[in-house]
């Protein structure tokens, strides 16, 4: 049933910011290679570690401020937000800091407005390996009151963007053609590049402490959004006197050992939206779409295209739906895609992807209902993906003629998620997963049909346990149909933080939730980072806004319950039903849009 609209309308969402790049990387896709000293149960009664005395002589070194010449931030939003720059040198191994190498890492800051300044709030958008510059002067604009008494502070973190970047060679043969050897290969190089080690999500909560101390703070207050609530709760666990207040936004399975349970989720997650959220909206605008107001027709229609199988669609769904899922106000750009795929199968044969992916922003331009957000979300997916396709052609290029050939690669992603904790590493597991998702997420089980980077990469890092003497009480928020980090896995881990309090917005499908522009969702944001004051009771339910075009929210997934969480299904009745669906279809009507 529809719920009364607020009259309001969301913004673009924080983590969204990553959502075109990140979305396609996740869906192409032993020894301990450093001791993680502050990684056993133990460390959890230790010393917590001390920054400015590990550092040494680069404890003295002070930021000099320079203008950013972020891209996307204009002169006046610059210098309304007095934004600055600066690049700082930490330590490249915080555990053996005396070896006297040292890596770089740039930082972005917004000064507070106000007289009554309350410290630094360090934000990040996720990834891992997301670029954080931006994302200080987009928190301090959205959410004014905050930069009126917090410094903003983003930074990318090491190895990412205008910090000492990763890049691993990688040598290939001329036989490694399958996603699967490549993957191998992929590990292999990053393992056997020096700088990889150091790349962890551990070494980088030493390096937020340390900005802490550079800047003369004795708290670190934090928002993170995505991976960057992992990122905020290790720094928790491992300097629990030293953290202020903490938000986190979208939430990984912080309380897991290792961020496999929050990317197993994810197929599951994206077939739900895609199903329950986003076919829904495109049936209730027939007049946009003309695919009748059967959502489980559409979806017939999709998948007698080639779904994600083949023609378009696989295309379509990496480079342009799978990201519109993670922001709910880019719906009215996947339903075009959507569309597309359906009125275009018939004449993808023989196309390459360039061709694809021509005719594929022509018609979604020129489709109905497209914003000029839409637009720009468009071309910002045309851009990622020539430049994924160029990556391609070059090194199929280097490859022709040679029995093996080195190439660098950008690996951060995968570096950081394998590092951090071991993954399953029986092939066995992957073949069953795989089979698993064939049968319950078979939208993006395609994509899934290979053992992740990860299986392949030993590691004895594991995130510190959680003392909860002195592990700080932190406000998480969770929409409920989150593509990215599931609502299970958040509901789960707001049980396994210490005096954790969770905002729940049912009916929302984005990634990323604050600010939200509604009373329920930001009030209790701001008397937390404000003033300390956290929600009476553990569990907050809000409802969510309309989506583009609609002046209703459409009750999806689960409902609220009275305890201010929502009672949902990993795997709906619907999606059951389409499943079994394309079941069908695959067994009674094969022809030229389904493999042999």
């Amino acid at each position: 049933m529809p719920h009364p609209s607020t009259g309001l309308r969301r913004a673009r969402r924080p983590a969204a910011i990553l959502a075109t790049a990140l979305a396609a990387a996740v869906l192409s896709s032993g020894t301990a290679l450093f001791p993680a000293a502050a990684a056993t149960a133990a460390a959890a009664t230790a010393a917590e570690p001390d920054t400015a005395a590990l550092a040494g002589a680069l404890t003295a070194q002070r930021p000099t401020w320079e203008p950013c010449g972020l891209p996307d931030t204009s002169a006046e939003d610059e210098a309304q937000l007095r934004l600055s720059c600066a690049t700082v040198t930490v330590p490249r191994d915080w555990h053996n800091p005396g070896d006297g190498r040292t890596i770089q890492v740039r930082i972005s800051r917004t000064v507070a407005s106000g007289e009554d300044r309350k410290g630094v709030l360090l934000v990040n958008p996720g990834g891992p390996g997301g670029s954080g510059l931006s994302l200080a002067p987009y928190v301090a604009l959205s959410a004014p009151e905050l930069a009126e008494h917090y410094d903003v502070i983003g930074f990318d973190p090491r190895g990412v963007g205008q910090s000492t970047p990763l890049l691993c060679t990688v040598t290939y043969r001329d036989t490694d053609v399958t996603n699967d050897l490549i993957t191998r290969a992929n590990v292999a190089g990053c393992r056997n590049t020096e700088l990889t080690k150091y790349i962890t999500t551990e070494q980088t909560a030493y390096d937020m402490d340390f900005i802490r101390v550079l800047l003369g703070e004795r708290k670190l207050n934090y928002l993170g959004y995505s991976y960057g609530t992992w990122l905020g709760t290790w720094y928790a666990a491992t300097f629990g006197s030293r953290t202020g207040r903490m938000v986190l936004d979208s939430v990984a399975a912080v309380g897991s050992p290792t961020l496999q349970e929050t990317w197993d989720l994810q197929p599951f997650t994206r077939d739900r939206a895609f199903q329950e959220q986003l076919l829904p909206y495109m049936a209730r605008h027939d007049d946009l779409y003309g695919r009748g107001t059967d959502p489980m027709a559409i979806r017939q229609m999709f998948e007698r295209a080639g779904g994600t199988r083949v023609g378009m669609g696989p295309f379509m769904f990496g480079w342009f739906i799978l990201g519109a899922l993670y922001d709910t106000q880019n719906y009215p750009t996947a339903a075009a895609a959507v569309n597309t795929v359906i009125q275009y199968y018939e004449e993808w044969n023989g196309w390459t992807p360039e061709q694809i992916l021509a005719a594929a922003t022509t018609k979604l331009l020129a489709a109905p209902g497209i914003t000029a957000d839409d637009r720009a979300y468009i071309q910002r997916s045309r851009v990622n993906a020539e430049a994924a396709l160029k990556a391609q052609r070059d090194q199929a290029t280097l490859a022709q003629g040679a029995g093996e050939y080195t190439y660098d690669i950008d690996y951060v992603f995968e570096v950081i998620r394998c590092q951090d904790g071991q993954w399953n590493d029986s092939v066995a597991y992957w073949n069953a997963f795989s089979r698993r998702l064939t049968r319950d997420a078979p939208l993006v089980a395609p994509y899934l049909q290979n053992p992740p980077a990860c299986a392949y990469w030993p590691t004895s890092n594991q995130m510190p346990t959680f003392d909860r003497k002195t592990f700080p009480k932190v406000l998480m928020l969770q929409d409920e149909l989150d593509v990215a980090t599931a609502y299970e896995g958040a509901l789960t881990a707001s049980k396994k933080l210490p005096g954790a309090s969770m905002i729940s917005v049912d009916n929302e499908g984005s990634h990323g939730v604050f600010p939200y522009y509604t009373t329920c969702v930001d009030d209790p944001v701001y008397a937390y980072l404000l003033d300390g004051r956290l929600p009476s009771e553990t569990y907050t339910g809000c409802q969510a806004v309309p989506l583009p075009g609609e002046t209703a929210v459409f009750e999806v997934g689960g409902k609220l319950t009275g305890k201010g969480t929502v009672r949902t299904q990993l795997v709906s009745d619907d999606m059951r039903a389409a499943n079994r669906m394309l079941k069908r279809m695959l067994r009674t009507e094969p022809g030229p849009s389904y493999p042999e």
